[in-house]
């Protein structure tokens, strides 16, 4: 596949999907993905050190050796029947990465070589997709399903305006696709360190009111977010020090006054939500793992940005750390101490 960039063709778009020990989640995204109506594309997996036989189970899908699960019947309409086999397909180390332009295949796999956590591993395919010229990138999380018209209003949102850098996808959870799980990303409050979801679970049939939720966008969510090749360029990659969590926050932080975040409603996104990690879902508490790195990473953010959101951020902790001990949770309530401890003494 070689990128068209004349005038009269549509931009091209990165599609960057981060794989950890979920090829089922991944290969099941990608059979979405693909049947995007859009002609412009490509799609980039980067592969965090995968110790389930990632890599050689999406290289086998790609050449139709093996077939995408679908976990839920309502999604098979994004994934089934399966696509044609093979799949333009091509694996490459990290060293590769930061070579000059080359000819792209559909499906481009990225070794990383190591456990990069979130934005460590996105960046890796970031900074392939810019040396490859691409105009537009979205990151998808790898437990995402799109239907075929979920690409194309962030490409027309951010062509009507050039001041906007990252644009947000509404966001349905896969097992309650009648649920928005959130619209866009998060309203933030400095005062208390914390963020809320916008539009979190609420009937997918509920009017929105876009111009509302741009208004009240803090960060966009890193599930599914649209980002300019100008926004690179300028503000830079995502900040890898906080593994998890916390990473989209930082990039609208400091790029804050520079450019806009925007939301394209007519972009629906189903998201499984923390299936790596565990976190919080519907029907699911926190993994410990996740409280960790989640509360670790606000204290992180909050010290470097919003040092004067600290005590109210800290009071939100106590109250976590409380609820862990009345549910005798004894594994989250250590990780607690642990994150808020990290968090505050960790270099930022």
């Amino acid at each position: 596949m070689t990128l068209a960039r004349g005038p009269a063709t549509r931009p091209a778009v990165a599609v960057i999907v981060l794989n950890w020990n979920r090829w089922r989640d991944t290969i099941e995204n990608l059979e979405s993905v693909l049947r995007l109506d859009y002609p412009n594309l490509a799609v980039i997996v980067c592969d965090n050190d995968s110790t389930d036989g990632s890599v050689e189970k999406i290289e086998a899908w790609a050449k139709g050796e093996m077939a995408a699960p679908v976990a839920h019947a309502q999604m098979a309409a994004y994934t089934m029947p399966p696509l044609a086999k093979p799949v333009d397909f091509v694996r490459i180390s990290c060293s590769e990465v930061d070579h000059g332009h080359r000819s792209m295949p559909r499906v481009t796999l990225i070794e990383t070589g190591a456990n990069l956590g979130y934005a460590g591993g996105n960046n890796v395919g970031l900074r392939y997709a810019l040396n490859q010229g691409f105009a537009y990138f979205w990151l998808l999380n790898d437990d995402t399903v799109v239907p075929p018209d979920a690409l194309k209003p962030l490409v027309e949102r951010l062509e009507r305006d050039s001041h906007v850098g990252l644009c947000g996808s509404t966001l349905r959870y896969y097992a309650a696709p009648d649920v928005n799980q959130e619209l866009g990303g998060c309203a933030y409050y400095p005062l208390l360190g914390m963020a809320r979801r916008l539009g979190s679970d609420t009937p997918a049939s509920d009017a929105i009111d876009a111009q509302a939720v741009e208004r009240r966008l803090g960060f966009v969510s890193g599930a599914a977010a649209f980002v300019s090749r100008p926004f690179l360029e300028d503000v830079g990659l995502m900040c890898e020090d906080y593994f998890l969590y916390c990473e989209e926050i930082d990039w609208a932080t400091r790029a804050r006054g520079r450019y806009h975040l925007a939301y394209a409603p007519d972009s629906i996104v189903y998201h499984k939500k923390g299936a790596s990690i565990g976190s919080k879902t519907l029907s699911r508490r926190r993994s410990a793992d996740s409280s960790y790195y989640l509360w670790r990473a606000r204290f992180m953010f909050t010290r470097r940005f919003y040092p004067f959101g600290l005590p109210g951020l800290s009071v939100f902790a106590f109250f976590a750390l409380l609820n862990a001990g009345f549910r005798l949770d004894g594994k989250t309530a250590n990780a607690l101490m642990r994150a808020v401890r990290d968090g505050l003494g960790r270099r930022v």
